[in-house]
């Protein structure tokens, strides 16, 4: 690993709603829903970085923003020095091909109407990465990377198996020649037998690529496999951020150590043992004040219901915003 690719600094994303009708009567302002709320993150060269939080926690939203699919309402995205959304950088297309995103769902990602050839193709084409003579020759070496056979590129979407067409969404993103992937629930949707073959097949291409990897997703063991480090985020904030191995086996902040208890475990002397979370995740259109996860610590105080916690180095372990993480990790 050589340094960090992508600066994120404190990201805030918000969605307005509009007024309703009892708004204009009663003269309140809209309803704002807080996606992110100053998400500040690094990405180093060559890693995978696991992205894990309850749903509606933001994750997807960051892996959108990162590719300008949402804009953010402050803060900002540097990419190896540069603002992705300044003024130069959006009319910029290097960027889409740099950093190029695969979504959760293989049945909607692709054109149902478009072969894999043509999908592969257009990738190739639209982006000018070789003479239109030598596009079919490149698509060919885009199957035999991600294992499908060469008469792939004459079937529609709706030929192939869910673990194939994603397999495909990923060549697509390979016709571009990225630096960086940014993979949004990959295999989610797929049946438990072929997402292993599909994330090692992942892990393989960026070993052979040397490629840099987001790698959003809910399945906390997944995450553990595939990651060097990992981000935890909760309402739409990183409260802990760590190497994979020491997050998992010994997380520091509150939230994390319920969520981490909460993955299912074949080890019998751990059943019973979870961390239970008090309460559900608030709304994003209500945030609490101070800390946002106070609402449902055991270990909340006065001050984490006032202060917001900044997100700082504690023990060589990565960094966690906690007021108190010093004391709930004394024996750790």
């Amino acid at each position: 690993m050589t340094g960090t690719v992508m600066e994120i600094r404190d990201l805030h994303l918000r969605f307005p709603m509009g007024r309703s009708p009892a708004d204009y009567v009663t003269g309140r302002p809209g309803r704002v829903v807080n996606a992110l709320n100053g998400v500040s993150l690094d990405l180093i060269r060559g890693e995978t970085l696991g992205v894990v939080g309850e749903s509606g926690c933001g994750k997807s939203t960051l892996a959108r923003c990162i590719v300008r699919l949402y804009t953010p309402s402050e803060g900002e995205i540097r990419f190896d020095g540069q603002d992705v959304f300044g003024t130069e950088q959006r009319a910029d297309r290097a960027y889409n091909r740099r950093v190029q995103m695969m979504f959760q769902d293989p049945y909607s990602s692709l054109n149902p109407r478009m072969t894999t050839g043509q999908i592969l193709a257009e990738a190739l084409s639209v982006h000018k990465m070789r003479p239109d003579a030598k596009i079919p020759a490149r698509v060919a070496e885009l199957l035999e990377l991600v294992r499908l056979s060469q008469d792939a590129q004459h079937k529609l979407p709706h030929e192939f198996s869910g673990g194939q067409r994603q397999r495909i969404a990923i060549a697509r993103a390979l016709a571009v020649e990225p630096e960086v992937l940014i993979a949004d629930e990959l295999v989610s949707a797929l049946d438990v037998s072929v997402q292993a073959q599909v994330v090692n097949l992942l892990l393989e291409l960026q070993e052979t690529l040397d490629l840099t990897i987001l790698f959003v997703a809910h399945d906390l063991r997944l995450v553990r496999h595939v990651s060097n480090r990992v981000a935890v985020i909760y309402l739409g904030r990183i409260v802990e951020v760590g190497d994979s191995e020491t997050l998992f086996s010994a997380p520091a902040h509150p939230y994390s150590q319920a969520l981490l208890s909460a993955a299912p475990s074949l080890n019998p002397d751990e059943r019973g043992k979870a961390v239970k979370l008090e309460g559900e995740l608030p709304s994003p259109l209500n945030m609490p004040s101070g800390c946002p996860f106070h609402v449902r610590c055991r270990h909340a105080t006065e001050t984490c219901k006032t202060t917001l916690p900044v997100l700082l180095p504690f023990k060589g372990r990565g960094e966690v915003a906690c007021h108190h993480v010093e004391e709930i990790n004394a024996n750790a």
